[in-house]
């Protein structure tokens, strides 16, 4: 198992760490000319791609009403900042301040919209930083410049406290991620000392680091599991046990119910594909009120892929 963690991990550093430089940017920097972008009317989600997610961040306040600081409230904003393009940046920023106004009291609120038009100055005073530094083909040393140079533009928007509950996980992932590149390409390590080296960073890890990791894998081994138990003859109760344990019992009702949907899909492909083929040839709108008659018009959009 720990062979395979470290396989995993690495894997996921080499990855992270060589596209580093080229995705960060996407994620943190409001690129102005998408920033006027506007899209017609949507009546679906706030915009279409999220249809069917929910809003990420957990978002809280203290025992006194006070804003938590960390790094809940950026998964937040950015969920929403996802959508540029989709929608302009002001009908995202009343968006998101309208969600502060519902999940938090007054005051809390209040600091968290104030933090939002740092965050949304810091994204696109980065997005020009961005666009200074130099190229550099070893992703490695591109991903440092990059993230020397975040630091040195942070505290321009936000206190050190700030910072730290903003950015202060995903700081330690990507420094973890760095020290792992270096790993693999140290060309005087062999083999066994690289898997010393990783070894090493592995126990170093922050418990919530550790799980961060360790969670794609114990999500494909899991769900490997419940195929496996599904092919025994294993029912929906012995199901949601494994899952629970592995993960929460709210997580194993969420993936029962994901469960539900796809085999209610499944069940209604196939009957709408047989009687297709039942019914011999259909013109347009006969096509169509089959179509209506089990799928939703977004349902519809999915269809090119099973006819």
């Amino acid at each position: 198992m720990a062979a395979q963690t470290n396989l995993i991990g690495i894997g996921a550093s080499l990855v992270f760490a060589s596209l580093l430089y080229a995705a960060w940017p996407g994620q943190e920097g409001i690129p102005p000319a998408v920033e006027g972008a506007r899209a017609g009317p949507d009546p679906f989600a706030f915009v279409r791609s999220m249809e069917g997610t929910r809003p990420d961040g957990d978002i809280r306040q203290d025992a006194a009403g006070q804003l938590v600081v960390d790094a809940e409230l950026g998964h937040l904003f950015d969920y929403y900042l996802a959508g540029l393009g989709e929608k302009d940046l002001n009908a995202i920023r009343m968006e998101i301040e309208r969600e502060l106004e519902r999940r938090l009291k007054a005051p809390a609120a209040a600091r968290a919209k104030r933090l939002l038009a740092s965050y949304l100055d810091y994204k696109r005073a980065l997005a020009e930083v961005e666009k200074a530094l130099p190229p550099e083909a070893n992703p490695a040393k591109a991903a440092r410049a990059r993230r020397d140079a975040i630091h040195k533009l942070r505290p321009a928007y936000f206190s050190a406290q700030e910072i730290a509950g903003l950015f202060g996980f995903s700081d330690a992932y990507d420094a973890d991620a760095l020290e792992r590149l270096d790993v693999a390409q140290d060309k005087a390590l062999d083999a066994a000392q690289k898997a010393a080296r990783l070894a090493a960073l592995d126990k170093k890890l922050p418990a919530a680091l550790r799980e961060e990791r360790e969670a794609p894998a114990r999500v494909v081994n899991t769900e490997a599991a419940v195929q496996q138990l599904r092919k025994q003859g294993a029912g929906d109760d012995e199901v949601y046990r494994l899952r629970a344990a592995a993960f929460s019992p709210e997580a194993a009702g969420r993936l029962a119910d994901l469960d539900r949907e796809e085999a209610d899909w499944q069940r209604r492909i196939a009957l709408y594909l047989a009687q297709r083929t039942n019914s011999g040839a259909m013109d347009a709108a006969a096509l169509q009120q089959l179509r209506d008659k089990h799928f939703s018009a977004d349902e519809q959009r999915r269809l090119g892929a099973y006819e």
